[in-house]
Order: C-alpha cells, then structure tokens, then sequence
C-alpha cells in the first residue's frame, strides 16, 4: 500500500487525486492533506480519508478547522511550516505537489530533501527554479512524475527510450476559449468567458492561464527541466479537439502520440501507480465520434504569453521566476477586474524589462526574484487603475 500526502487537496487535482485514493483502498492510504482556506471541503476529506495530519493556510483557520473536527484523530498544522512537515513526513511514500502557483516551491523542494518520490502538478516550481529541483533530485535519488496531462503524455511516450534519441517534443494546447475569437473583441472579455475552457475542467488561474496560453508557455519550460531536452526541441502545437494529449518525435522520424479523453484522472493515477496501472471505470476514446484531429501554429501575436515564457527562458536564471510571478499577479487582478484580459501579457512584459537578471543558484534567489516580481507588479497595476 502507497501512503500519500497530497498537498493542494482541495483544488482541482487535490480532488481528482483522492478520487483515484478513494476507489482505490487496497492500493492507498492518505496519511496527510494540505489545502488553503476551503476548510469546509477539507473538514470533509478528514472525514472520509482520516489523514494523521492536515496543514491550512493560516493559524486563524487552523483553529477555526480543529473545532469542526477531533483534535484526537488529525493534528493541524498551518502555513509554510506546515506545509514543510507534511511533505517531509517518515509515513509518507508519495508526495502529490498539486498547489496552485509559487506556494508549491518550497514544500516540493522539502519532500525532494527528505528523499520522497514526488507526483508533480504545481509546475510552477519547475519554472521558478527547475534547475535547483533537477539537481536536487538527482542528488537524493527521488523519482519526479508528471500529473499534468501532457506531460504525462510525453513521460509515456519516452518510456524506455533516451532522450539521445528524440528530435522534438511536440506540446498541444486546445487554444482556450478565444481561439477563433476577432483579436480586437480580446480586450472586452471577461473573467467569466476566460474561465469556460472549451475541453478542460480546472481551477481558475489555470484556466485563465490556458486562456492566454500562458500556461502552455509554462509547460514549456516544466518539459525543459523534467525531460532534460533543450527549449529548441519542444513545440506547440493547437489541437482544439485535446484527443492527442502531446508527443515525441523521434529521431528517424517516428512520432509516438498519447491519446485519451479529457479526464485528469488518467494522468494522476499512472503517477500514483507507476510503473502499474490502474483498471479505471472511464468511458473509452470513441475516435469514430471524433469530428477530424487539426493541429494549428500558434500565433505568437494574438497569445504573446507564450512568446514571453519562450523568452524568459532564452534569458534564463532569475527571468522565469520573475515571468510566473508577474503573471500570478497579473491573473488575479484580471479575477478581481482590476486589468483587462489582453493587459496581462503587457504586464508581464514590462515586470520583465525592468528585471535585472540574476543568477539562480539558490532557493533563495529565486524566492528573492519572485518577491521583487510580485512587488514591481502589484504597484504597475496600480499606476495603471490610477491613470484609469
């Protein structure tokens, strides 16, 4: 049996993950569980799954979840510190990183230190700092898998193969919901259409992240860092229907393809059971109902996010921390209307200008370069209502 700390359990994948956990007793046992401020949820998950210990985001809601619950059955523990004992737990045998943004740096490098096999979703840490994470994990011997859907993808499509062997990694993206949408109508829209991914089921900064194709930028750089390949060598392509998942080009012109339904509780249960797999009770692919596969160039003009996570890497060493930091907070000022939609990427843009590159050799430094980031954002936004 597989003893899991799933950190992010409220959120998308959290859910997803003990979905798999709950069908599955014999195969697992939730030992821990982390989540941010749904504690009404979390009160919930304790019930069914009766984790030894659970962190929340403050002291404030620590004490208001252990009077909903039996402070004799669950420990509760709260903020960064919490999160660092959980992902370091002596009964934990997996650590599920599935918190959304830069809040997963630090717990993931914590279970990396403590030697734990880690099912990665919070790509964000690969971006902030995939280096350190790489070097680290070779270091201690732990084993990264991938949760996101494409990347799981290529994980499967490389397996048994070395990466000497591979011309391209080829990344899909659906486009979002504005992918045939009239460029000058992209500035009016609103939080509410961003967030209605045309294949996908998700949070909502991730949602407005595949809206912008920021998020496909992202996973750029994770498969930069998790497959060892140069930025030069991985691609996106459009695939508006999400059947082909992403794929590898091999050298003697061989593409392997993964495909499957839109469901993020293929990908999680490979990493929770790798290298097994699990019999799920799902719908299977029917390609006779499938109208037609397309694949499309991105247009690096109408989606300039992209362009900018290809960019930050080209610069490399602080520049990505600083690109995910810009863009956290820049998606949640469009969340709360204070920028428009296309005014995202202009913010990114010009937090990244005005970024004087260091190197990353540290978990500090790139803590440091996400602070500065979020600082020099929130007050060009700022100036930018001001001037309103």
């Amino acid at each position: 049996m597989k003893r899991l700390a799933v950190l992010g359990s409220t959120g998308s994948i959290g859910v997803n993950t003990l979905d798999i956990a709950g069908r599955f007793k014999n195969e697992f046992k939730v030992v821990a569980l982390a989540a941010g401020t749904n504690i009404q949820l979390l009160r919930e998950q304790i019930e069914r799954f009766k984790p030894k210990v659970v962190s929340v985001l403050n002291e404030a809601l620590a004490e208001a979840l252990k009077k909903k619950i039996s402070p004799h059955e669950t420990e509760v523990l709260h903020g960064v510190e919490g999160l660092i004992q959980i992902s370091a737990l002596s009964e934990v045998d997996l650590v599920v990183s599935a918190l959304v943004g830069a809040a997963g740096l630090i717990p993931t490098i914590s279970a990396i230190k403590a030697r734990k096999p880690i099912a990665l979703a919070n790509k964000e840490s690969l971006v902030m700092a995939g280096k350190i994470i790489v070097e680290e994990a070779r270091r201690n011997g732990v084993t990264i898998l991938p949760i996101d859907s494409e990347h799981s993808a290529i994980f499967q499509a490389m397996t048994g193969r070395s990466k000497d062997e591979v011309k391209r990694i080829i990344l899909t993206a659906s486009g979002g919901p504005f992918l045939n949408l009239p460029y000058e109508k992209m500035k009016e829209v609103t939080s509410e259409q961003a967030l209605r991914h045309p294949t996908w089921d998700m949070g909502r900064k991730v949602s407005i992240d595949s809206a912008s194709l920021m998020n496909k930028g992202l996973e750029v750089i994770e498969a930069r860092w998790l497959f060892s390949i140069p930025m030069e060598q991985i691609v996106v392509q459009i695939h508006p229907q999400s059947v082909v998942h992403s794929m590898v080009e091999y050298i003697d012109g061989s593409i392997v393809a993964q495909m499957g339904i839109t469901d993020m509780r293929i990908p999680i249960s490979y990493a929770l059971s790798y290298p097994k797999r699990l019999r799920l009770d799902l719908p299977s692919l029917d390609l006779f109902h499938v109208d037609g596969l397309t694949f499309l160039p991105p247009d690096m003009e109408r989606f300039p996010c992209l362009r900018l996570a290809y960019r930050s890497m080209e610069v490399g060493e602080t520049m990505p921390a600083v690109l995910n930091a810009a863009n956290e907070v820049a998606v949640n000022s469009f969340l709360e209307a204070a920028i428009g939609f296309t005014d995202i990427p202009e913010v990114v843009k010009t937090v990244m200008e005005a970024h004087e590159v260091k190197s990353l050799t540290t978990l500090e430094d790139a803590l440091r370069a996400d602070q500065w980031a979020r600082e020099r954002t929130k007050k060009l936004i700022e100036e930018m209502q001001s001037c309103g």
